[in-house]
């Protein structure tokens, strides 16, 4: 058709030429808006062709057959091969099954025979930081995600302070001009002055068109990355010259029979005004410096950093699943299969971003940021906790686990720490308020390694569940995963909170466990009548005073008579 078309005479021609330049301005400039399509294609073209060639061949036969019969066999054939696709794959999701598995089978796996201990705790829980920020800005304003990142050597939320959605026209004509950043080790938060970081961007999460993140870096993509990577979490930190940059994590998929989503690397965004310059930069290459997972280790602000997707290690931690082989997560078997366990109230779900000190854990694992994921048993009804999983949050490819089932720990997992919270203490409203985002605390305590849960006490709106509580004094609960006793400590005092711990559960440990006395605690009187019953009793020396006592005596009397 194009080519009678062309042949009919120059103004043909010239409008030929005209709609395929066209076209093709149009795929170069708005490459942002197909990517999509593009990568649906990339994850699923495997069962596209499966499908299109089981379509043309059943077609051609149906075309070829001349019986009523045989042609409503072949459409009977075509039905039920598409019905059953569709049922396998997406209802049963047996296609999640093997794209986890390629995960599984491509990942680098380390399993550890010790824990790490904890190290910076945070103090307040992701949905309380983000509702403080949002009470402290203007009607025109949107705060972003919090994420925890290291500034420094420093653990602090950043979130940038951006227009807000509901305004298109602040979308389209403002810039990000506002940063927060603010420590994670603090009860008390403060969004302001020096916590509230001057600094423009011109290209922002819920900016419009161009100037959006996703359009921009989209646009930096080459031809074979706009087919492979997908833009993901967003993280604002300081590059190693001091300097507020946007840093986006990028998914690459990989493979070709059921693909699956790796660390892609990280496309950092500068900050600076928006111009002509930057204007005609973004509608033709887009934004960003590309970082590939081999150059991060060449910046070191990127290193021991939080810049994996969830959406990532999620799946990474989730493939653990296949341990005891490909066969053993169907519903016939599951004898050692687990699953990340969902959270009721609480948005943030795992992974917890935690600071790890691996020192002396005999890996090679480094101390800092890690997503970690405490695995439990497919059942509802199953509680405890399977596998501790590490996951480098800047990228590294690694992931260690720690297989607390094979040890038969009998550790209680996450899922299992609300109810036992709310029965400590019951006179608290557990309508109004919620223990929320149970994360690892692993220290060293009379005498060897013990695992708690630090969670926090947050109250939810009535109206929306997204809104938490925004205390700057939340109450805070430590549960001993082992003994399962809840223990209520001081948020202003992160210092004692060991001996607090201690002093709740040193006898419950000394009776099971035999072990001695710490934090210069005192043996009480029945401590010593026990620990005399163990030993070799002897009769005690004791001095003789009788002579003493009659001198003392005598110069009494002496005294009295001179004074009579």
């Amino acid at each position: 058709m194009i080519k009678s078309y062309w042949n009919k005479g120059g103004k043909q021609k010239r409008i030929t030429v005209f709609v395929i330049l066209l076209i093709l301005i149009l795929l170069f400039f708005f490459r942002d808006d197909y990517q999509p399509v593009l990568l649906f294609v990339r994850k699923y073209l495997f069962i596209i062709l499966v499908s299109l060639l089981v379509l043309f061949l059943g077609l051609r036969k149906f075309r070829k057959t001349s019986s009523t019969v045989g042609r409503l066999g072949i459409l009977g054939l075509l039905i039920v091969f598409f019905g059953l696709l569709y049922v396998s794959g997406w209802h049963y999701k047996m296609y999640d099954y093997m794209k986890t598995y390629n995960v599984f089978n491509n990942l680098n796996k380390v399993e550890i025979e010790e824990l790490p201990l904890t190290q910076n705790e945070r103090i307040q829980p992701l949905r309380n930081v983000f509702s403080m920020a949002n009470e402290s800005v203007g009607e025109t304003k949107d705060v972003s995600l919090p994420h925890l990142v290291r500034i420094g050597t420093e653990n602090k939320w950043t979130m940038a302070i951006q227009p807000s959605e509901k305004y298109v026209m602040q979308q389209i004509s403002d810039n990000t001009e506002e940063v927060f950043s603010v420590s994670s080790t603090t009860p008390f938060p403060r969004f302001s002055n020096e916590n509230r970081i001057p600094v423009t961007f011109s290209i922002g999460e819920s900016l419009k068109f161009s100037r959006n993140t996703y359009n921009a870096v989209v646009q930096r993509f080459n031809p074979w990355m706009l087919v492979n990577y997908e833009p993901s979490d967003t993280f604002y930190m300081k590059n190693d010259s001091g300097s507020w940059v946007q840093v986006v994590s990028l998914i690459k998929w990989k493979g070709f029979f059921f693909p699956y989503p790796s660390f892609g690397g990280v496309m950092i965004i500068d900050n600076g005004e928006h111009d002509v310059n930057d204007y005609i930069e973004r509608i033709t290459i887009g934004k960003g410096t590309f970082v590939s997972p081999e150059e991060i280790k060449n910046y070191p602000f990127l290193t021991k950093q939080n810049t994996l997707s969830e959406k990532v290690s999620q799946l990474q931690a989730e493939s653990l699943k296949f341990l005891g082989g490909f066969s053993d997560p169907l519903p016939w078997n599951m004898e050692t299969a687990v699953k990340i366990p969902l959270m009721p109230k609480d948005q943030n779900q795992q992974p917890y971003v935690t600071d790890f000190d691996f020192a002396g854990s005999n890996s090679d694992a480094y101390s800092g940021l890690y997503h970690w994921f405490g695995l439990e048993p497919v059942g509802d009804e199953r509680t405890s906790l399977s596998y501790s999983v590490f996951i480098p949050a800047d990228g590294t490819d690694k992931m260690y686990y720690y297989d607390h089932a094979t040890k038969k720990q009998g550790y209680a997992g996450v899922s299992a720490m609300p109810l036992k919270v709310k029965e400590s203490r019951k006179e608290y409203d557990w309508n109004a308020s919620t223990p929320v985002e149970f994360r690892p605390y692993i220290k060293d305590i009379a005498g060897r390694k013990r695992m708690f849960f630090l969670g926090t006490i947050s109250s939810i709106s009535d109206t929306n569940d997204q809104q938490f509580d925004g205390s700057a004094t939340p109450d805070l609960v430590l549960i001993d995963s082992e003994y399962r006793d809840v223990i209520w400590i001081d948020v202003k005092h992160p210092s004692t909170w060991d001996e607090t711990v201690y002093g709740q559960l040193n006898e419950a440990w000394r009776s099971s466990e035999g072990i001695g006395y710490y934090y210069k605690e005192e043996p009480k009187d029945e401590d010593i009548i026990k620990q005399s019953l163990d030993t070799l009793k002897t009769i005690p020396k004791v001095e003789n005073n009788t002579n003493k006592i009659e001198a003392l005596q005598r110069e009494l009397d002496s005294l009295k008579a001179v004074e009579n």
